[in-house]
């Protein structure tokens, strides 16, 4: 078996995104907004010529193979992010007691849950925007991160404890996930 010599990603820039690599930080600029993200936990090389950005890892064993896709995920995702966001979009189900939903500042709410007197609370994670429309809750924002883990908080929230789950299936369930906002 012979050996990788390089292992190499090449990332396009698009026209309306500015991207700076302060290393480790990379800072990627678009229409929607600004995220930062540093990046010291490797010692992949990260460069940018022109209107690319270009990931390699001389003479990698797996992990570091493994690695230069994983950066590039990390880097189109924010590009993703700041030139359409990101959107979850959760259902309220309820068989038994009807569920109310209040957002307040960084907390969402989540009243009578199973017939809970006591409310449950989930954490909003960094700039996501949490709206209530009907029966959906919608999780919006441009790092994927945030809004994916303000959407777990709020399944985790949600979640039947010593109950039989087939029958009890009230609850909030992400239902879509998407580019754009």
């Amino acid at each position: 078996m012979t050996k990788e010599l390089m292992a190499q990603k090449i990332i396009e820039i698009p026209q309306d995104i500015k991207v700076r690599l302060n290393l480790p930080t990379i800072i990627v600029k678009g229409p929607l907004g600004e995220i930062e993200r540093n990046f010291s936990f490797t010692t992949i090389n990260i460069t940018q010529k022109n209107d690319k950005i270009i990931i390699e890892a001389p003479w990698p064993d797996k992990k570091r193979s493994a690695l230069v896709g994983t950066l590039k995920s990390h880097i189109e995702n924010m590009i993703i992010g700041v030139l359409k966001g990101f959107t979850y979009k959760l259902k309220i189900v309820f068989a038994h007691f009807p569920i109310s939903i209040k957002i307040k500042e960084k907390e969402i709410i989540i009243e009578n849950f199973g017939g809970e007197r006591k409310p449950r609370n989930a954490n909003i994670k960094g700039d996501v925007k949490v709206t209530v429309d009907g029966d959906d809750l919608i999780v919006k924002g441009i790092y994927i991160e945030d809004v994916s883990q303000t959407a777990a908080n709020v399944e985790q929230a949600t979640r039947i404890k010593k109950r039989d789950p087939r029958i009890f299936l009230d609850g909030i369930y992400v239902f879509e996930k998407g580019e754009g906002m």
